[in-house]
């Protein structure tokens, strides 16, 4: 499931880009918080970047791919639970009804998947999810979701590292079906991965020890939460955020309220040729009041039809717009 990220020149770190505001707006904030000559200069230990995961770094239409992977294993094993048919949001779910799964939330995906895979080990899990991501093929681009990760971002995450930036996800999306793939297909470890996480607990079996997942929700990192979860997991307030939907609208509020220079920016679905176009009226990924806000405040709004030339690996390079 590995993604190809074609290496970028000195010159042109950033080359699935077009040149225009977007990409100038990235590469002048790296340049001035890592020449230690300028009064933007920031320490590399305070270099925080945060991005979303559904929609920023990678697709999220028709449906967020988790929740894809939550539907497969509802139908699995709905034998096994006759009772789904009755309780939502199972029944949802095993109704078929594309208008009604749009409507599900974060909270009903995670809640979704706590209950279908509760009793199971995490690294039970790991290798359900792990079996899942090398089999599901994308339902537009029949191919394999780990491919549907956003060239250009890659590029992106690539040069940030290069210049002494750490890199973390903060999503919505589970935290332990992200950490599966996120380290081989965006080179983020997983332990720099932040996401809405069910209940576990520590138990002995067979005389070893494991880590249970149990029914229940721990935390949401959505919205107000994704804050909540920089501050608790990460440590420090980030220096450039990443989103796309009005769920990332506090986390990118937060990177803003910081001292020194800061970089907000928001991927603005609008090509729906080469992906989706979509924002202020979309069920998934909803950018509403984040795109006034970023407007208002001169936040980088990168359009996908006009400042990248090429959308996912395993297309040609074109020219944008």
């Amino acid at each position: 499931m590995t993604v190809a990220c074609d290496s970028a020149t000195p010159s042109d770190p950033l080359p699935s880009w077009n040149d225009g505001a977007a990409k100038t707006n990235i590469i002048n904030f790296v340049q001035q918080v890592t020449d230690s000559t300028r009064a933007e200069f920031i320490p590399a230990n305070e270099r925080i970047a945060v991005f979303d995961n559904d929609g920023t770094l990678w697709a999220e239409q028709p449906m967020y791919f988790q929740l894809a992977f939550a539907i497969d294993r509802v139908r699995a094993l709905s034998a096994e639970h006759p009772e789904w048919s009755d309780q939502d949001p199972f029944r949802t779910i095993l109704s078929g009804d594309s208008d009604a799964l749009g409507g599900l939330t974060v909270h009903d995906l995670v809640e979704i998947i706590t209950l279908t895979h509760s009793g199971m080990t995490t690294a039970e899990f790991t290798t359900v999810v792990a079996e899942w991501l090398a089999t599901a093929q994308h339902p537009r681009f029949d191919r394999p979701y780990t491919e549907l990760a956003y060239q250009p971002m890659l590029e992106l995450l690539d040069y940030l590292r290069a210049n002494g930036f750490k890199t973390f996800i903060v999503s919505g999306g589970g935290i332990d079906f992200m950490r599966v793939f996120v380290e081989e297909v965006y080179g983020i470890p997983p332990e720099q991965t932040v996401g809405s996480m069910g209940k576990l607990a520590f138990e002995m079996r067979d005389g070893r020890p494991a880590l249970v997942k149990q029914p229940g929700i721990d935390f949401i990192d959505d919205k107000e939460g994704k804050p909540v979860g920089i501050a608790r997991f990460i440590g420090r307030r980030p220096i450039a955020a990443f989103g796309n939907s009005d769920g990332d609208l506090a986390m990118l509020q937060y990177t803003a309220s910081g001292p020194g220079a800061q970089l907000m920016v928001y991927i603005h679905h609008d090509d729906a040729e080469r992906e989706w176009a979509y924002d202020r009226a979309s069920h998934i990924g909803r950018l509403d009041a984040g795109l006034d806000e970023a407007r208002e405040r001169g936040w980088t709004v990168v359009s996908i039809k006009n400042d990248w030339n090429r959308v996912f690996g395993f297309e040609d390079r074109g020219q944008g717009g």
